[in-house]
């Protein structure tokens, strides 16, 4: 490729461009690829990117695989629609197959980077499991890493936030890879200068309304103070490896505690929650009321008390979770009132309540409401016809399963439908709930680790 350079005699200092051997390692040590790897790029336009871009293509290509750049136009500045055309005739150059993603719809007047984010990952992920990859490339690199730990110390955070960004992270169907955070922002131009490529500057990088531009005008008097990046990626190395201990401390306390139903709930035994070291059994604790309630990153001191009622013989609600002791377990079930309502069109397919993946046959000739089965819906329809498996549930449990509405009607409970979607005959796709929880139990620990639901 010409301007990347193969060897690795060039890669010191931060005025070389990142040699395509660095990169090579920086690859091996993510691991997990298949023989001929699809890899997707979030290409945002910017140098970091653009350099990511460059290195993937040639590391791709050495291995007989596929790339494709993604970028994701979020409407926010009058000129991103040129942006991202002109992104798009850059790959076209490089002969690199490239998407633009827009963000539709009304944007939020608070909140708006964080949405933003959250938009843009959604919108990526989205579009690597249409095209059927695996793997997606982020371009975060060590100096994002270290902003993002300088961040994380300003609000307080413990171990986990101190972690800074993963390396890998599992992001449902899809593998999020971030292979330069070894490597610093100028490293990352001087790749680009040396292929001969151009690079869009974000204006919002430098705008003093957040926190990341202030920190980087700030950049020179921390760094004489001690906290430069590679002092700061060293907190985040450090803290990782904590982390990724008390992940897998974690995850063998579920293994043995946890048990998973499929009527979207979960049970813990109290023995072994409450011997556990406090730090691990809190750490179960959140998780499962991730798995059951979608709940993000919950505050130590609520976790904290919710463990000590349980301790006691009581209970609480958490997490858009109710948690109690029932039949000698520690019962994790949805919180009633705040069960999600949605329309769903016959033949779809959905993530309904974060819990459950649910598929409407298509004997319906309109929309269906789905929504909780609630206490009214299980007298009127489940009740009297005593079905087993459901007559032995919690009432709780019970009151919080999928169930289709059409108005004041319900329908159908697709719980109670054939296995695996089907009919009792084996013919007609029936409607059907999986309990396949967005955030699932004993996740994997990484050497570097995220918090809960992503980078700040």
């Amino acid at each position: 490729m010409p301007g990347l350079i193969a060897d690795g005699t060039a890669g010191q200092g931060d005025s070389a461009p990142v040699t395509a051997a660095e990169f090579g390692r920086a690859m091996a040590a993510l691991d997990g690829f298949e023989p001929a790897p699809a890899v997707a790029v979030g290409l945002s336009g910017g140098g970091d990117s653009l350099a990511l871009v460059l290195l993937m293509r040639h590391w791709v290509a050495e291995r007989g695989g596929s790339l494709l750049t993604l970028t994701v136009d979020h409407g926010l500045r009058a000129e991103s629609t040129d942006e991202a055309s002109a992104i798009a005739q850059a790959m076209a150059r490089l002969g690199v197959p490239h998407r633009v993603l827009r963000w539709e719809g009304e944007k939020p007047v608070a909140g708006l980077q964080a949405a933003a984010r959250e938009a843009r990952h959604r919108l990526l992920a989205d579009a690597c499991v249409e095209a059927g990859i695996l793997h997606l490339a982020l371009a975060h690199h060590r100096d994002d890493q270290a902003e993002t730990v300088l961040l994380r110390l300003a609000r307080g955070s413990g171990t986990d936030g101190l972690a800074g960004m993963a390396a890998v992270r599992a992001d449902g169907a899809v593998r999020v890879i971030r292979p330069l955070l070894g490597f610093s922002h100028g490293r990352l131009l001087e790749t680009c200068r040396a292929a001969g490529l151009d690079w869009i500057e974000d204006p919002s990088n430098r705008n003093p309304r957040f926190a990341r531009a202030r920190l980087r005008a700030a950049r020179d008097v921390l760094g004489g103070e001690g906290l430069d990046a590679d002092r700061l990626c060293e907190v985040a190395r450090r803290a990782g490896r904590a982390r990724a201990a008390l992940e897998q401390a974690t995850a063998d306390l579920l293994a043995q505690a946890a048990v998973i139903h499929p009527e979207g709930w979960i049970t813990l035994a109290p023995a072994p929650l409450f011997a556990a070291p406090e730090e691990i059994a809190l750490r179960a604790l959140a998780q499962a009321l991730a798995a059951v309630g979608g709940a993000g990153p919950l505050r130590d001191e609520a976790l904290a008390r919710l463990l000590g009622s349980l301790a006691e013989g009581r209970g609480g609600t958490l997490g858009g979770c109710v948690v109690r002791l029932h039949r000698g377990a520690v019962m994790v079930a949805r919180e009633p009132a705040s069960v999600e309502h949605r329309l769903v069109s016959p033949g779809g397919r959905v993530l309904w309540d974060g819990r459950f993946d649910l598929r409407l046959s298509n004997r319906w000739e309109q929309p269906l409401e789905v929504r909780a089965l609630g206490i009214a819906g299980w007298r009127e329809r489940v009740g009297r016809s005593g079905h087993s498996r459901l007559s032995g549930l919690p009432a709780l449990v019970r009151e919080t399963l999928p169930s289709l509405w059409l108005g004041t009607e319900m329908l159908a409970i697709p719980m109670i439908g054939g296995a695996y979607g089907f009919c009792a005959d084996g013919q007609a796709p029936a409607d059907c709930a999986i309990f396949r929880p967005i955030s699932l139990l004993g996740r994997p620990a990484f050497t570097v680790v995220s918090d809960r639901r992503g980078i700040i």
